[in-house]
């Protein structure tokens, strides 16, 4: 039986978490903690769980600290820092994708917070797509004030995005073709997004695999949704022991 190969990882986590920090968390973003744990540690433990051992992941310059503290938590993975404050979330992924290795890359913001056994169930629904192809997880699950909103067809593929309406929302985890990170986007595009919009419009193939809920953690409202979620889990873990 053939292996599939080993999947590149990268996590974007350059933004600045200004609404955050409007609302008392005084840490860099990928400190906030969801349960406990920071927004970069379970970001970085829905990797391994899903067999990811090689990461490349980018932080701002205000985030040196974030370095030094996930190096030490996860001594034995693979970690590439990239120390830069970048202008826009694709300038971000441009940095992130020319320093993996070549390869479909499985990429995720460290604020997509969602439930370990669903990103597992997206990276492996998302690899058994085409080679060629893009794979976007998508949510109904809308906490996000400015969602990006999609339409699949009856196969999976992505037939509209960006439009007013629509029950499916982008989710901030995707699994980037090789092919997609060769290409060169126009330089006025300005946000990931309009990179996915680009893609769509050069007839690439993109498709969406549904996860029931990722929250994307941008201010007090976001964290408390979250930690409302992993409370009934962290009750169950109590209780077992």
């Amino acid at each position: 039986m053939t292996r599939a190969p080993a999947l590149r990882g990268g996590i974007i986590a350059a933004g600045e978490g200004r609404r955050l920090r409007q609302a008392g968390w005084a840490m860099p973003k990928p400190m906030v903690p969801i349960g406990g744990v920071p927004l970069l540690e379970s970001t970085i433990e829905n990797f391994v769980a899903a067999g990811v051992t090689s990461l490349v992941i980018i932080v701002n310059d205000q985030e040196q600290g974030c370095v030094a503290w996930a190096r030490a938590r996860f001594p034995d993975l693979r970690l590439r820092f990239i120390v830069k404050s970048t202008a826009s979330s694709l300038e971000s992924f441009q940095h992130v994708s020319a320093s993996a290795e070549p390869g479909r890359l499985l990429l995720s913001t460290v604020d997509a917070w969602c439930r370990p056994a669903d990103f597992v169930a997206f990276v492996e629904a998302a690899r058994r797509r085409p080679a060629a192809g893009t794979v976007l997880a998508v949510t109904p699950f809308v906490a996000d004030e400015r969602p990006l909103r999609l339409r699949l067809d009856d196969h999976g593929r992505v037939t509209d995005l960006g439009s007013p309406s629509g029950d499916l929302v982008t989710a901030g985890i995707y699994l980037i073709s090789e092919r997609a990170r060769s290409m060169t986007p126009p330089p006025e595009l300005a946000r990931f997004r309009d990179f996915l919009g680009w893609l769509l419009a050069q007839e690439e193939p993109v498709y969406g695999e549904i996860m029931p809920t990722v929250i994307d953690v941008d201010d007090a409202h976001d964290v408390a949704l979250a930690e409302a979620l992993v409370r009934p889990r962290l009750r169950a873990e109590g209780d077992a022991t």
